[in-house]
């Protein structure tokens, strides 16, 4: 006997994640089905701290709008066929013309302007290129791809791809004005 897996949309996401089963547990909704993510390592909330740190300082200094970490929940595709996708990216930012009031208790029914993912060991790469192409569909202006282990930054946008090492400047480029920090400043010092 052949058993269907049963479409979650991204309401009943919310349902089933809000239950004490998953309080411990980091997951997103990909096209209807419930993934478990890995918990983040030292070095991940590390290099994500002095980031956010960074971004959320020049963020609120120039009341751009608001910055979210903790994988807060975006629905980046609602699908007649219930088969939604729900994304928490490691940090993203949400321009002050999206949010204007703080962010709800909610899934945010739209895409950040800045998704940032920050790469443990146990992320695979084709599940990462797949979260950048399903940002950059929903609307993600700039997505930021950290990795700790080469001390790089992949910058993706509609028109492409780059990779920025250590004595490169990282910018916030239209969706963040005037923001640059030298790449290897979002790592810590050996």
């Amino acid at each position: 006997m052949v058993m269907e897996r049963q479409v979650i949309s991204a309401d009943g996401f919310l349902k089933i994640v809000g239950s004490p089963e998953y309080g411990d547990r980091i997951v997103e909704l990909v096209e209807g089905e419930i993934i478990e993510m890995p918990l983040p390592n030292g070095e991940h909330g590390e290099v994500l701290s002095l980031l956010a740190a960074r971004i959320v300082s020049y963020v609120y200094a120039n009341k751009l709008g608001r910055v979210a970490t903790g994988d807060a929940g975006f629905v980046l595709e609602r699908r007649p066929d219930g088969r939604d996708t729900v994304r928490g990216p490691d940090l993203a930012f949400i321009s002050k013309a999206k949010a204007p009031a703080p962010l709800p208790s909610s899934l945010l029914e739209y895409a950040p302007d800045l998704a940032v993912e920050v790469i443990s060991p146990s992320n695979e790469a084709a599940d990462i290129h797949f979260k950048i192409r399903q940002f950059l569909a929903a609307g993600t202006a700039l997505v930021w791809i950290v990795y700790p282990e080469t001390r790089t930054v992949e910058v993706h946008t509609q028109a492409g791809a780059t990779t920025l090492e250590a004595d490169d400047m990282l910018s916030g480029g239209d969706v963040l004005p005037g923001f640059e920090v030298p790449v290897r400043e979002i790592f810590p010092t050996p």
